[in-house]
């Protein structure tokens, strides 16, 4: 028996107990998150003594700069990131053109670069990276002035839809008009969200199958009005949108600031800066949730915005537009453990160890000393100069007392520890740039590169994973809202030529692969193996054998000029199928002779069309003397008949 339809109530409800019980809402993750932060900033722990050491480690943040370049090698050195593969050869060519619009849309419509660094950097410092991937729709005024229009011109403009008279003045039949044309113009927007501003159902292991994903953010009351046009906003009912009630996220979002202090008064404090009401802040919760909306007994996904206990939008959905990556996956989970959470012990045990030692060194210069009391001057012995002298009443008045040096143990210590960050995260001496160790004469080229190779393997699964959990459902999702949305042509520079876009021409889905740099080696490796290739291809078309041909040349040509971080592979070479094919010789020579052959057939057919013409007026002349004759011949006959007297 089916349900009864829910209240706005009752949908309130539910969704407000979904976001105090979701994962990221004041617990142990949110937490976790903030102290990762902490250590990023290699800020002290709280547990100093005043006059000793107060040194931090900064294992988390190296480890984690370290590993960021390789990743945005890996991923942003060239000019396509993911491909299409097409499904017939009947899709070849939309299945390419499918590839560089996806990946014109991910460079060059949104910030790419800078997508991928903020995401990477969220994943690998507080467990997950989220972006958010969504087809925006915008409206777009354009100002438009026309002179002299007769009055049918001037109609006809009138009638065109979105547009909108600023001025006009009619002369003699004659109208001069200023308009503006509306028009609404959709895109897919990308844009990473902040790790606290992110809720998720408790037991759910992926995104897709999630069962509640919230995304909270403020928003100014001017930013609501723009992003619903169509709905009054009365500030009474938004009020009680102006605070959260989590307040844990507080924390989260002031360790991110802690660093230098500059967001002091923005969080805990007062929501409202000023006394603007456009600019009074409220907690927009955009909420993707399955539930039994129309009360048939089947939930469906839908998206509800509210703010405060007023519903802005409902509507029924096909996709929740969020995607994460996480470093570490734990199956069946989804946060899984960020580089710090493997690093944050190392980086607490090598700050102590390095403020013992440090405690040992400043006592061994400036020492402790036993002191007769009342038979020294204190104050001179407290003050430590070069030359200094202290005033004694007796001999032996002031005696150092020994401090021991620590064992050689505390620096293998040290040592042990950084072996085991480099174990846990892939990031050793070799990687993090040239060692003096690695120029000595019993070194090899080979210890070095397996050395790099077997710590790169960490860093290469960081970015296997990253590349099939997060890269290629994002652009998975960037086809299907351009296939579902674009229904016009859109013309666009691609491999240096303008080409038109048609999406809703392309097929309902293509295979994607992931197209990055991912296990073929660093680039000078890969430099080797494809100058290894373009000589055996060489070879291979100079001996005969039909096994390269020159589009096999050319794409291995591109990807050797891709590699030397060249993007444009037009500027050096020349695509064979962009070349109209040239005619063999001896094939040319008989198509001439074809030719001629053809010619002299036709002149031959010319001649005997014209002896036929010839033929047909002789005949019709002999039938005009005939017929001639004949008339002369009955003429004489009747000339010659007699003639009857009466």
């Amino acid at each position: 028996m089916a349900s009864s339809n829910l209240t706005d109530t009752e949908l309130l409800a539910r969704i407000q107990g979904e976001i105090t019980d979701a994962l990221g809402y004041s617990d142990t993750i949110s937490l976790q998150r903030e102290e990762a932060m902490k250590y990023y900033y290699a800020e002290k722990f709280g547990n100093e003594v005043e006059g000793r050491s107060q040194y931090v480690d900064s294992s988390v943040m190296d480890t984690i700069e370290w590993i960021k370049p390789s990743l945005m090698r890996v991923f942003a050195s060239g000019d396509e990131m993911v491909s299409f593969s097409p499904v017939g050869p009947e899709d070849v060519e939309s299945a390419k053109q499918a590839t560089d619009y996806v990946n014109y849309i991910f460079t060059k419509d949104n910030p790419g670069w800078e997508i991928l660094y903020t995401w990477f950097t969220d994943a690998l410092l507080q467990k997950n990276g989220i972006v958010k991937c969504w087809w925006d729709e915008y409206e777009d005024y354009n100002r438009e002035e026309y002179n002299n229009l007769d009055e049918q011109e001037f109609n006809a403009l009138l009638m065109s839809p979105g547009v909108e008279i600023i001025e006009h003045t009619p002369e003699e039949g004659y109208h001069d008009v200023v308009i503006t044309r509306k028009a609404y113009i959709g895109k897919v927007k990308i844009e990473n969200v902040v790790p606290d501003e992110f809720l998720i159902s408790r037991e759910s292991k992926t995104i897709e199958d999630a069962r509640f994903v919230c995304h909270r953010v403020k928003k100014t009351l001017s930013e609501l009005r723009e992003m619903y046009p169509d709905e009054d906003f009365d500030p009474m009912e938004l009020a009680g949108g102006q605070y959260d009630f989590d307040t844990s996220m507080w924390g989260e979002a002031k360790a991110r600031y802690s660093f230098d202090n500059s967001a002091d008064n923005a969080f805990g404090g007062s929501v409202n800066m000023g006394d603007e009401e456009a600019l009074k802040e409220y907690w927009l919760h955009e909420s993707y949730l399955r539930t039994d909306w129309d009360g048939d007994g089947i939930a469906e996904l839908r998206k509800v915005c509210s703010v405060g206990s007023y519903i802005i939008e409902n509507e029924p959905i096909d996709r929740i537009p969020f995607v994460s990556i996480t470093p570490v996956k734990i199956p069946h989970k989804f946060f899984g453990l960020s580089i710090a959470d493997l690093i944050m012990d190392i980086q607490l045990i090598k700050s102590t160890l390095m403020r013992n030692l440090m405690d040992n060194m400043y006592n061994q210069n400036y020492g402790r000393y036993a002191v007769l009391e009342g038979q020294a001057n204190l104050d001179d012995l407290l003050t430590q100069r070069p030359g200094g002298v202290v005033r004694v009443k007796s001999p032996n008045a002031v005696m150092p007392l020994a401090t021991p040096q620590l064992e050689q143990s505390s620096f293998a210590m040290l040592e042990y520890l950084d072996k085991l960050r480099e174990s846990r995260s892939g990031v050793n001496k070799y990687s993090q740039g040239l060692n003096e160790n690695a120029l000595k004469s019993h070194t090899t080229a080979t210890a070095v590169s397996a050395t790099m190779t077997a710590a790169q393997s960490r860093v290469e699964l960081i970015a296997r994973c990253f590349a099939e959990t997060g890269v290629k459902e994002l652009m998975r999702n960037i086809y299907e809202l351009v296939l579902k949305n674009q229904d016009h042509e859109r013309v666009i520079m691609l491999r240096n030529k303008w080409v038109p876009v048609r999406p809703d021409m392309w097929r309902d889905k293509y295979d994607c692969t992931v197209s990055v740099g991912i296990g073929s080696g660093n680039k000078d490796q890969q430099l080797m193996h494809l100058t290894t290739m373009l000589s055996f291809a060489g070879d291979a078309m100079r001996g005969g054998l039909k096994i390269v041909n020159e589009k096999n040349m050319y794409n291995m040509g591109a990807a050797l000029i891709k590699n030397m971080g060249f993007q444009n592979v037009d500027d050096f070479l020349t695509d064979p199928d962009s070349v109209p094919p040239q005619p063999n010789p001896q094939e040319e020579l008989e198509q001439q002779e074809m030719q001629l052959k053809q010619k002299e057939l036709e002149i031959k057919a010319a001649d005997v069309q014209i002896k036929q013409m010839r033929l047909q007026k002789d005949a019709a002349a002999d039938d005009i003397d005939a017929r001639l004759k004949m008339a002369e011949l009955a003429l004489e006959a009747e000339q010659k008949r007699p003639v009857a007297i009466g």
